[in-house]
């Protein structure tokens, strides 16, 4: 670069092909470029060519060059290796694809990262993926790939998106790491692998979540690990490192890395380009403290709001089971995992209870297990039991593992005979405001599975209804918060005459189920006719419009054919005007046909809907119990 700047002193013209070079080099610095306005990057060619600005640049980098080649010792390398031992150790040990894609900025390097890589363990399985791919490994795995694909639909004869193909493929089957400049941030799935290394950081957090998003995407099984190279010693690239992960919370949950989110820094360019004049202009600690603290301040709002808004969105339009699932932050996280892993536990301390040994961070089950020889869990292995795992040699428990199945079948099998549940609202530590005037009270509870089938599909819900020994039903989810209470059990001995109140209650709410059941299938319902009328129209149009197109043809083959003035082109004219009206009539006919066609589809639809729609309803009492809240 110093000498290819030497020449543009002597001549302007090769400033040009200094672009080119570093273009080659850095593939997303077209991109960037584009994207930065004009101004800056007029302000940046106009210094460049100031004969005492390049001078300077010239010597900068020929004292970086000095200092280049005296590193015997890489330590940003050797701390790759250090990541990658360390994280392929814990992917083996959660039974996760050994794999992971390092990104770079820069093909060169890319290139030292190979030769640092190749001569190691990982050096068998290394994929080198880019803008151009056309280094010797890639073609050697796209003529592979061309070879086993031969005849069939996996060839598209596009080289590049073949080429592609054929390295995505390579690394999912037999590859261990795959290094990527930003070329494989978008357009690829690699689903199969949960480590993504950052090896070089961009500024953009939009780079960064199209990267991180080349894994963390739907059909991935594992959660996806994503290690970061910063100099913690160096101010501006840990305050950097700082706002992308916290700020803008890239790295965990799903509100920050989310459209919503990064929509509200537009196209993530203004942020770069702010966090590069810090770089440029500040040298001190104090100052480079500030600037960020500014820009920090700057960009809070904006983030802060689309992070409302997009909770505001999600917890409005799903439903509280999607919501469980959703992490919103670490720590909400492990509370909604918390909760139900605390719900397994206790259902599978009640079921194995005689059968294992309990404490508070799991079980051990014996061999054979105690009192469930003949269960069917013969090919359940003995051992620790923890959930969640905390110990190397413990079994993750876990709902699907076979225990679990099993521990589930049998409590929903159970035949749960009448009783009387006491309440203890102190011990369950924690505060339910609505419950609190019924304590000191008894009444009766029943719980009934309601499954509804429609539209080819079976809903199941669980219905509880409660109410006091003196008639008054229990509101909303009260019952629901009863039930979490702790209780202990007594044999049942009260008279139900608060059966009328259950059942009235009862009736209520699977009506008021029902009814949502049927509202969101009305919903399927007009949207399946709305398509169809959509689809009708859409068809119709096209014909209308070319009957339109054909009506304006025969008006001008008219007026040409009255204004020929030899007789064979007037009879020519009039034989392409019969032509063009038999098309008409055609066209008519088969618009009148496709009326007909559609007509007789949409009733079959209706009809079909219709049937389906009729809901099946099946209700089955689980068990009644009376209750006393002490």
């Amino acid at each position: 670069m110093a000498n290819r700047l030497q020449g543009v002193l002597d001549d302007a013209a090769n400033l040009p092909d200094l672009a080119e070079e570093l273009d080659e080099d850095y593939e997303s610095l077209d991109e960037t470029a584009d994207e930065w306005n004009d101004q800056a990057l007029d302000a940046s060619s106009s210094a460049r060519n100031e004969h005492d600005a390049i001078s300077n640049e010239i010597a900068d980098l020929r004292h970086f060059k000095t200092l280049a080649a005296n590193i015997r010792d890489n330590a940003k390398g050797m701390a790759l290796l250090t990541a990658l031992d360390r994280a392929f150790a814990e992917l083996e040990r959660l039974g996760a694809a050994k794999k992971a894609i390092i990104f770079t900025e820069s093909k060169r390097t890319q290139e030292y990262l190979l030769s640092l890589l190749e001569n190691t363990s990982y050096g068998e399985g290394i994929v080198l993926f880019n803008g151009t791919n056309s280094d010797a490994r890639a073609q050697a795995i796209y003529k592979e790939w061309l070879k086993q694909h031969e005849g069939t639909d996996r060839i598209t004869g596009s080289k590049t998106a073949d080429t592609r193909a054929a390295l995505v493929e390579y690394f999912k089957e037999r590859g261990t790491v795959m290094i990527a400049t930003e070329a494989g941030a978008e357009g690829i799935n690699l689903q199969f692998c949960a480590l993504v290394i950052n090896y070089d950081l961009p500024w953009n957090p939009q780079r960064i979540e199209q990267r991180i998003g080349r894994c963390h995407r739907y059909g991935q099984k594992f959660d996806v690990v994503v290690v970061n190279f910063v100099d913690r010693s160096n101010e501006a690239d840990a305050r950097v490192y700082e706002l992308l992960a916290q700020k803008f919370q890239l790295f965990e949950g799903v509100f920050g890395a989310s459209d919503e989110v990064l929509g509200a820094i537009g196209s993530g360019v203004d942020f770069e380009r702010r966090i590069a004049e810090i770089y440029r202009n500040c040298r001190e600690h104090g100052e480079i403290k500030a600037s960020f603290e500014q820009l920090q301040l700057d960009l809070s709002g904006e983030i802060s709001e689309a992070m409302v808004k997009t909770r505001q969105i999600l917890l409005e339009n799903f439903d509280e089971a999607v919501q469980d699932k959703l992490r919103v932050r670490a720590e909400d996280s492990r509370a909604a995992r918390s909760k139900y892993e605390r719900m397994l536990m206790d259902l599978t301390r009640t079921e194995l209870d005689g059968c294992a040994a309990f404490d508070d961070d799991g079980f051990v089950l014996g061999n054979p297990p105690v009192g469930i020889e003949n269960s069917g869990l013969a090919g359940i292995e003995p051992g620790r039991y923890e959930l969640p795992r905390r110990s190397g040699d413990a079994h993750l428990y876990r709902i699907g593992h076979p225990l679990a199945e099993w521990v589930i079948s049998q409590a929903k099998t159970r035949n749960l005979p009448a009783a009387r549940l006491v309440f203890d609202y102190e011990a369950y530590g924690r505060k339910q405001s609505t419950l609190e005037p019924y304590r000191g009270k008894t009444g009766w509870l029943i719980l009934k599975l309601i499954s509804v089938e429609a539209l080819g599909n079976q809903e199941q819900h669980l219905v509880v209804a409660a109410c006091t020994a003196d008639g008054i039903a229990l509101a909303e989810d009260d019952p629901e918060k009863l039930l979490r209470l702790p209780a202990t059990v007594q044999d049942a001995g009260l008279f139900n005459n608060g059966e009328m109140t259950l059942q009235v209650d009862m009736e209520a709410r699977q009506t008021a189920l029902l009814r949502d059941v049927n509202q969101r299938n009305l919903g399927y319902f007009e949207q399946e006719v709305q398509k169809l009328d959509a689809w009708a129209d859409d068809l119709k149009l096209g014909l209308e419009q070319e009957i339109k197109e054909i009506d304006r043809e025969i008006k001008e083959v008219r007026r040409t054919a009255a204004t020929s003035p030899v007789l064979e082109e007037k009879l020519s004219w009039q034989k392409r005007q019969r032509e063009l009206e038999s098309k008409r009539s055609s066209l008519r006919r088969e618009l009148f046909a496709r009326q007909d066609e559609i007509e007789a589809q949409h009733n079959a639809l209706i009809d079909q809907l219709e049937i389906q729609l009729q809901q099946q309803v099946e209700e089955r009492t689980l068990f009644t119990v009376e209750w006393d809240l002490k």
